[in-house]
């Protein structure tokens, strides 16, 4: 079986060869091309268009049927150029979206009847006690939250903020020392106080890589 190959980005290939039908190399190998068939025969149309094919031409091939074969390829294959872009251009945009997600700037917590907004560049850390959130900021002041540390997970900036441990989140520009704890755990000092924060065990490869990226 032969196929008679066009100076286009398809072929034309006959129904009927001399060893018997074309569509018995779709069973052998796999055909990616696009196929124009061409047979004295109508009784393949149905298989035909089972595969591969753009048209199937009944000989003597009409020449402008021909003509619009060509031209139903290439419009389907303008098609799938499009579609092709537009796949890429959304797939830009959910990157360009993730990566400018809208992380919070800033928290507001209530002290008294008053309401006090907190900028995230202020925040040394996240912490939770006595089933109450807090944020700490540089000059070691503490502010109780209307949230859970399970909520700030998607809320805070991780290029920032990291969660060491069950217990605390904390400012990667705030961390002024790290030391080696027991039980292959880590140690942190905060620039904000001298209390001791532990990164647990689980977590100690992440957290190195999040301070190496």
């Amino acid at each position: 079986m032969v196929f008679r190959k066009s100076g286009t980005r398809f072929n034309f290939l006959d129904v009927q060869l001399s060893d018997g039908l074309s569509f018995e190399i779709f069973d052998e190998v796999s055909v990616n091309s696009a196929i124009i068939f061409t047979t004295a025969y109508d009784e393949y149309a149905i298989k035909a268009f089972k595969l591969n094919s753009i048209d199937y031409l009944l000989k003597p091939i009409d020449e402008d049927e021909l003509k619009n074969a060509v031209e139903k390829f290439k419009k389907n294959n303008n098609l799938d150029q499009q579609f092709t872009e537009q796949i890429s251009n959304l797939q830009q945009l959910i990157s360009e979206k993730n990566n400018t997600q809208n992380f919070k700037k800033r928290f507001v917590t209530k002290i008294g009847s008053h309401l006090k907004m907190v900028p995230v560049e202020e925040i040394a850390c996240f912490f939770s006690e006595n089933k109450g959130t807090y944020l700490q900021t540089l000059d070691n002041r503490n502010y109780l939250l209307d949230t859970s540390l399970e909520s700030l997970e998607s809320e805070l900036n991780p290029d920032l903020f990291f969660r060491v441990s069950r217990q605390f989140f904390v400012n990667i520009n705030y961390i002024e020392d790290i030391l080696a704890y027991s039980n292959s755990r880590l140690k942190l000092l905060l620039k904000s106080n001298e209390q001791e924060i532990i990164v647990s065990r689980e977590r100690v490869k992440e957290f190195k890589n999040w301070l190496a990226n």
